[in-house]
């Protein structure tokens, strides 16, 4: 069980749940928040720490309605830019570096950094209700943590724009016709829906997934020959893993894999 005190997170089976914790502030990214955010990530990644899977959501009706504006007061010092790179950008490379699929259900308000965090996952689950909210232009802010590296690879530049120059929600069910999002379900089965997925995922060939998010990652920057490189060397290592003699054999005996991660 959790011992944070603005998040709560479990282990269970392989699958790491991660449940953003101040309701009463829409989980907004606090000081605390994020650094404990980021001290949960890195004990998920600790070898040995038995996680193959990753879920991140929101406690009550939110996802995450980004930064905490009321922390801190304003001032026209005040270095964003700064606070980015100390407290945000740790925890984004780290999120994205992990060995291991992450899922994100989205309950409620994705905004600002909170929709970052939702949309470097994998997988993105959305309740019906929920809904995804680019809102630094309507405070005079330029998108960060990522957004305008992620969205546009996402949804195509054109989109993208539109999210970010109106600062308009975008609700689940455009969310999933843009390809933003995986799939759209009713909000008392977001839960349930995404923890069978986390649980699917923490019980496949963790190091084959991780590969995957490598090489799908890399692709963005490498030539189809650079891709094809890796794709190989990807392989070779995926091929010399015990859970790909397991699938093998499980395929041959028509059995059901049993996958250890390994």
């Amino acid at each position: 069980m959790s011992e944070f005190k603005t998040l709560i997170l479990e282990i269970e089976d392989g699958l790491a749940i991660i449940r953003l914790n101040r309701p009463e502030r829409l989980n907004a990214l606090s000081v605390a928040l994020k650094q404990e955010l980021l001290a949960a990530i890195r004990q998920i990644a600790k070898p040995g720490s038995g996680v193959r899977a990753l879920m991140i959501t929101g406690e009550g009706r939110a996802f995450c309605s980004g930064a905490d504006l009321a922390e801190g007061g304003m001032s026209a010092d005040r270095d964003m830019g700064a606070n980015l790179i100390e407290t945000y950008h740790p925890i984004l490379l780290e999120l994205v570096a992990l060995d291991m699929p992450v899922i994100s259900a989205v309950n409620g308000v994705a905004a600002g950094a909170g929709m970052s965090i939702a949309i470097s996952a994998d997988i993105v689950l959305a309740a019906r209700s929920a809904y995804f909210l680019q809102a630094f232009v309507n405070i005079g802010l330029v998108p960060d943590a990522g957004s305008t590296y992620i969205l546009p690879r996402l949804i195509g530049s054109a989109r993208a724009r539109s999210m970010m120059m109106l600062g308009e929600r975008l609700p689940a069910d455009k969310a999933l016709e843009w390809g933003l999002v995986y799939d759209v379900v009713d909000d008392d089965k977001l839960v349930s829906e995404a923890l069978s997925l986390g649980k699917r995922l923490a019980s496949g060939p963790t190091m084959a997934l991780s590969s995957i998010r490598k090489l799908l990652a890399d692709s963005e920057n490498s030539s189809y020959s650079e891709q094809l490189t890796a794709e190989a060397a990807a392989q070779r290592k995926a091929g010399r893993s015990e859970d790909c003699i397991e699938g093998v054999m499980a395929f041959i005996e028509k059995r059901e894999a049993r996958f250890k991660g390994h």
